[in-house]
Parts: C-alpha cells; sequence; structure tokens
C-alpha cells in the first residue's frame, strides 16, 4: 500500500508539473492580456512534433526541446500578429471561434505533414536510469519534470512579480492607453508575451513526449485539463496556477488508478466545488 501511494504520487507530481508548464502560457495570455486562446494546446502539439523531427536528424534531446520551443514561439509570434492582435479588444465569443478555428487548422496541418500515428519522443539515455525512492525506483527523467516545474515556477513569478518588465505587462494589461502614451510599445509588450507563452507550450509539448507520446488531439485533450487548472487557479495567478496544477494532478492520477470510470468527474467536481466557494478561483494568498 506504501509503494503504491508513493508511485502515485509522484506520477501526480510529474502529471502535475506538465500540466503547469502548460498552463504557464495560457494563464499568462488568458489572464495577463485578457485574450481567451483556444488554440494554445496547438503550439503544445507543434512543439512535441518538432521535437520529434529534430531528434531525428540530430539524435539530440537538447536540440530537440530548444527547437520545440523556438519554432512555436515564433508561430505564435506570426498568429499573434496575424490574426490575434485585431481581437485584444473584441469580444470573448469573437477570441473563441478565431482561435479554435486556427486550433482545427493546425490539427489538420499536423496530420498532412507528421501523419496520424502516434508518435514516441525518447527520452536521453543519460536520464533513462531510475532513483530508488522508500523502496520503489522511480525513472530519473520524471523526477527532472519534477524539478523543472519548481524551477519555471520560481523563475515566471519572479519576473512577472519582481522585474521592471513585469511591471510594464501588468500596467498594460490594466491601462494599455497609459503606458503607451508614456513611450512604451505595448503592442510589442503584447507579442512577446504571447511568444513567451507559445514557447513555453511547445517546450512543454517536448518534455511531455516520453510520458504520454504524441498524437493528432492531443492539443484538444491536455487544453480540456489545462483550461481547467488555469480557472482554478485564478485568471493570470502564476502562484494559482502552480497550485492548481498540483491539486488537478494528483487527483486526477489517483482518480485514474482507484476509480477509472470516474476520474474525468473527479476533476470537474473539484472545478465546481472550487468556483462555488471562490467565483474568480483560489485566491494566490491563500494558496502560498
Amino acid at each position: 500500500m506504501s509503494e503504491f501511494i508513493i508511485v502515485q504520487t509522484l506520477n501526480g507530481l510529474v502529471y502535475s508539473m506538465l500540466l503547469f508548464v502548460f498552463a504557464l502560457g495560457l494563464s499568462t495570455t488568458f489572464g495577463l492580456l485578457r485574450f481567451v486562446n483556444l488554440a494554445h494546446g496547438s503550439f503544445f502539439l507543434l512543439g512535441a512534433y518538432t521535437g520529434i523531427s529534430i531528434l531525428a536528424i540530430t539524435h539530440s534531446f537538447g536540440l530537440a526541446l530548444l527547437g520545440g520551443a523556438i519554432v512555436a514561439g515564433f508561430v505564435g509570434l506570426g498568429i499573434e500578429r496575424l490574426f490575434f492582435r485585431r481581437f485584444y479588444t473584441r469580444t470573448d465569443l469573437d477570441q473563441v471561434i478565431v482561435s479554435y478555428g486556427l486550433a482545427l487548422v493546425f490539427g489538420d496541418i499536423a496530420k498532412m505533414i507528421w501523419g496520424k500515428d502516434i508518435r514516441s519522443l525518447p527520452a536521453p539515455e543519460w536520464l533513462s536510469g531510475g532513483i530508488e525512492i522508500a523502496s520503489v525506483t522511480f525513472p530519473v527523467y520524471r523526477l527532472l519534470l519534477i524539478g523543472l516545474g519548481c524551477v519555471l515556477f520560481v523563475a515566471t513569478w519572479l519576473i512577472i512579480e519582481r522585474t521592471r518588465i513585469g511591471a510594464l505587462i501588468r500596467a498594460s494589461v490594466d491601462d494599455r492607453d497609459m503606458v503607451g502614451g508614456i513611450g512604451f510599445d505595448v503592442r510589442g509588450l503584447f507579442a512577446l508575451v504571447f511568444a513567451a507563452g507559445a514557447a513555453l507550450a511547445g517546450l512543454g509539448g517536448v518534455f511531455a513526449g516520453p510520458i504520454t507520446s504524441v498524437y493528432p488531439g492531443l492539443d484538444f485533450e491536455i487544453l480540456i485539463t489545462t483550461l481547467i487548472v488555469v480557472v482554478v487557479g485564478g485568471l493570470g495567478s502564476i502562484s494559482g496556477a502552480f497550485w492548481a496544477s498540483l491539486l488537478i494532478g494528483v487527483t486526477d492520477t489517483y482518480g485514474r488508478a482507484l476509480f477509472p470510470d470516474s476520474a474525468a468527474f473527479l476533476i470537474f467536481g473539484l472545478m465546481a466545488l472550487v468556483l462555488l466557494i471562490r467565483s474568480w478561483g483560489v485566491p494566490e494568498e491563500e494558496m502560498e
């Protein structure tokens, strides 16, 4: 029984950190830019497929990570400039329609380029071993993902809350005309934030490849769960997204192990419970 708890808890933490890496970009665009981007899962899928292609050519997992993040970031930047920039001041429904349409287009393009088969992205050999934790051997790669999520949480929180560019981003959301009036390029700042969110999604796609495999439709599967994380954590709250990822990830992992037929109900029920108590999500100060 103790081994079961250790394994499921560690697996839950791994899944939580993957959710957080993806939710980080979505929370930024959804919460800070006030843009409902249902195409965010496409960047996750694009990063994963790009990583698979680069790994097949270079046999370097590091280059696959870098390439997946860069390609997703540049595509995100292009999409923001060509389409989304015109919708920042439009209604949520307009944003949903245009982003959902682009997500469908991206999905079809991915099928044309990489096919419909399930692809796998092997972890690097130097991370293929395991570490014994309380009589349970757990893969080193998965432990690395837990550490990565924690590092990204601290780094992103410091950037948003403790740096000048973070202050500019928050100020631009509240009053973009004022920030633009004092000489800052608000459009360029928003484009940078959007590209960074897309790059994080692409990075998450490569990291998730060795665990989840990659296949058409994965973008919408991960998007639904991540939307729950963003809503539960509170829109635009980096700390809220982190703790909500832990809550949803561990709950879903235990739910799939103990109640496989009711796992989806558990996370949706958890979201409903949080929204009944706090309609804006779990407040950041209480999570900390």
